[in-house]
């Protein structure tokens, strides 16, 4: 670097810098888009998406959990708020955004439900917490959405399950999938 003609060295690597610099901007970058779609649902519902469904009545009966209930969980005691116990193993809608476990399909049994887009695939995943693991009901399959927010309804379990991406602290057993309205 010059400064009033004299060359200036720069101590450190700058390389690892203008790396963690990198990882910063795209990390805010993916959460300010996440919040920018998930306050507006509207958006996300005029695309076309394809919802699987065993039931019909599994939009009705759904509780409706928020991520804020599922962090209820201590994920290294396993203490559980009072909300989130009143809704373990009951029928629930929980809104995210897909994490395919199956790299090349378009249609997956099974995928990982997270509260923003992009969280798992490029940055540290999400504390165990704040990952859902969900497994369609007998095997169907459903679509595939990476950038459309999404509302799961299943049955939720708080059970600690290993994947690719990380340990999950919640099972979801999936009976409609949907595109995200509020």
């Amino acid at each position: 670097m010059k400064t009033g003609g004299e060359t200036v060295k720069l101590r450190g690597n700058s390389a690892n810098l203008r790396g963690m610099w990198r990882t910063l901007v795209c990390t805010a970058v993916v959460l300010s888009i996440s919040l920018l779609v998930m306050s507006q649902p509207q958006a996300a519902a005029q695309k076309p998406f394809a919802p699987f469904s065993l039931t019909a009545m599994a939009a009705v009966e759904s509780a409706r959990v928020d991520w804020r209930t599922l962090r209820g969980l201590n994920y290294r005691t396993g203490e559980k708020t009072e909300p989130l116990k009143q809704v373990d193993g009951k029928q629930v809608k929980v809104p995210g955004f897909m994490v395919p476990l199956e790299d090349e399909d378009e249609f997956v049994t099974e995928f990982l439900l997270v509260p923003y887009v992009g969280a798992c695939v490029h940055t540290p995943p999400p504390p165990p917490n704040q990952i859902v693991m969900v497994k369609m009901d007998s095997g169907k399959k459903t679509k595939v959405s990476f950038w459309d927010p999404v509302w799961v309804h299943g049955k939720l379990e708080v059970q600690t399950v290993r994947s690719p991406y990380g340990d999950v602290s919640f099972k979801l057993a999936a009976n409609l999938i949907e595109p995200y309205k509020d």
